[in-house]
């Protein structure tokens, strides 16, 4: 194997020859060319404590040892079909989801990404339900396909097209910065609430289905209170409408007490959609719904690399790994230090504005004490700074404003020590230049 690139060689190749949509998390990148449990690793072979997972995706550990072990031994016996032939690992994959996912969900279609699956798992819903309008929620992201983008309620990540048809939005659960200008001791959950007024005044009255993510992810790890999706649910109900949990960021234990987020809420959905965590890295994605519901899908459907069999045995791997190594435990455990160290650092900083998540899905919103003036440079700052001594950092919010830490979630007490040190001596140093 040839010398890797320097970074400056390969900056330069990847402007010359990727579109320029395509963006850079750093001022200043690393050229990552290797991983190994939560560390990435450059190539002069500098280390990385990885406190963002590949966005959210690296659950169990760069490279871990038999979800490799098994990937390898797939792609040494059968690397490729589609869904239209018969082959093992697909079926053993949609078996164990069945086995892990809450309620009666049984039914599942293996996909090549979450995109795929909120667009897959809405096509079903209209089907099913023989209704076409689709409920978001405002600040979310559901993927860039056509439909997923439009779903996505973010300015950052939709294109300047006609956006698809029959979506409409409801007020976010966003406490921080309450679109009702309420505190949580007052607020009488009006954010669920806006679910029926959007119902009622911006949909036909029969919506197919609403779509939402238990913690919003690039939304800024926006938490809802602890009975808003019992009140959603509710209401759906009451108007008949199916609900998708959109899992891709918080399943498979990374909120540390379910394996599926939505489950902390209390509420058993009609599709959980998933990706990312499920093939530690590798492309894959599902939805999974109730035999009643895909049995109401009549024409038929194929995806040439949907099941795949090296990303079917490596889900399957994963999903093993989580349950020997305890890693939801893990995430509640760590997850809860994480955020007692965060909200300590928060006194000395107040910029942090508002700490918040669950288990191992955290965000810190940077903001101007007082006014609540969102503060992007500064949090693009605090990342780069934090890059700069080998701790990697997510960033995103509506406004950029919120640092992610979603690391993998076999991360230690000692990592988190770690990270709250570099975001401490990086803080000192924004702090010292004031905000703008």
């Amino acid at each position: 194997m040839s010398a890797p690139l320097s970074r400056e060689e390969l900056k330069k190749k990847r402007e010359k020859y990727l579109v320029p949509g395509v963006k850079q998390l750093f001022a200043e990148p690393p050229h990552f060319v290797r991983g190994q449990g939560q560390y990435l690793f450059d190539e002069k072979g500098q280390e990385y404590l990885d406190m963002f997972a590949g966005i959210v995706t690296v659950s169990v550990g760069h490279c871990h040892p038999k979800v490799l072990k098994r990937t390898v031994e797939q792609l040494q016996t059968l690397q490729h079909t589609s869904t239209i032939f018969l082959t093992q690992p697909m079926v053993d994959l949609a078996e164990k989801l069945a086995e892990i996912t809450p309620g009666n969900l049984s039914k599942s279609y293996i996909t090549n990404s979450g995109t795929e699956a909120n667009e897959g798992a809405i096509v079903l819903a209209r089907v099913a339900s023989g209704r076409q309008e689709v409920i978001a929620l405002e600040h979310s992201y559901h993927g860039q396909s056509h439909l997923a983008s439009t779903l996505t309620a973010n300015n950052t990540y939709k294109q300047p097209v006609a956006p698809a048809a029959g979506v409409v939005f409801a007020a976010n659960a966003y406490c921080y910065r309450c679109p009702f200008k309420k505190t949580p001791e007052s607020c009488d959950l009006e954010c669920a609430l806006d679910v029926e007024r959007v119902i009622e005044t911006q949909t036909s009255g029969q919506p197919a289905v609403m779509i939402a993510e238990p913690i919003q992810g690039v939304g800024g790890a926006i938490t809802p209170p602890d009975e808003y999706f019992v009140q959603v649910k509710k209401i759906l109900e009451k108007y008949g409408v199916l609900f998708i949990a959109d899992e891709v960021q918080t399943g498979f234990g990374r909120t540390g007490t379910n394996m599926f987020g939505i489950t902390d809420c209390g509420v058993q959905p009609d599709f959980i959609t998933m990706a990312k965590g499920l093939g530690n890295g590798l492309p894959i994605g599902a939805y999974i719904t109730t035999a009643e519901i895909a049995d109401k899908g009549l024409k038929s459907i194929i995806n040439t690399f949907g099941g795949n069999p090296v990303s079917s045995a490596t889900a399957l791997a994963v999903i093993e790994t989580i349950a020997e190594e305890k890693l939801m435990e893990n995430s509640r455990v760590v997850g809860g230090y994480l955020i007692e160290g965060l909200k300590e650092l928060q006194k000395s900083f107040p910029i942090l504005g508002d700490v918040r998540g669950k288990g191992l899905m955290v965000g810190v919103e940077m903001s101007e004490p007082g006014s609540k003036r969102p503060l992007p440079a500064e949090c693009a700052r605090v990342v780069e700074l934090s890059k700069d001594s080998h701790v990697v950092l997510g960033k995103g919010g509506l406004y950029g404003n919120t640092i992610r830490i979603k690391p993998p979630m076999n991360i230690t007490r000692e990592n988190v020590d770690t990270c709250l040190k570099v975001m401490r001596q990086a803080l000192e140093k924004v702090a010292a230049v004031g905000v703008r």
